[in-house]
């Protein structure tokens, strides 16, 4: 299933902040594969080039997409190599499907970065989402 990439109207800025003459920018979509608004965090290296390389960071068990980009200090890295990095969020949040919440390692924030194929579970497709939807976006 093909997934056009939302206009840039349809992306809503949360923050910005300046780090090694880059910016760390944080944004929310609506995603078509999940069904949901997702989060995702960047950093944007200073000067980046028009083919600037990216490097995507998946968080694990319990984390969102600011853990790494807030705690690594990754920034100083991907500045002086002009490397863009890119974390999105571990897990569709908000759909309130029963039992989403109920374990730390399934379900919300769980960070499994696959397609589930039971059907309650329909909305975690994050492997098409990282895959495919996220780079568009």
């Amino acid at each position: 299933m093909a997934v056009a990439p939302p206009t840039a109207a349809a992306l809503e800025q949360l923050s910005s902040s300046k780090m090694f003459d880059g910016f760390n920018l944080r944004f929310r979509h609506q995603s078509a594969t999940l069904g949901c608004a997702m989060t995702f965090s960047i950093y944007l290296p200073p000067s980046p080039a028009s083919n600037l390389p990216v490097l995507y960071w998946l968080s694990g068990l319990t984390c969102t997409d600011e853990n790494f980009i807030i705690k690594s200090g990754a920034q100083r890295a991907a500045a002086a190599h002009g490397i863009a990095l890119v974390a999105p969020d571990t897990s569709p949040r908000g759909l309130n499907i029963e039992g989403e919440s109920d374990s730390y390692d399934f379900g919300v924030g769980a960070g499994f970065y696959l397609n589930a194929t039971n059907e309650k579970w329909k909305n975690w497709r994050m492997y098409d989402y990282i895959v495919k939807e996220l780079p568009k976006v």
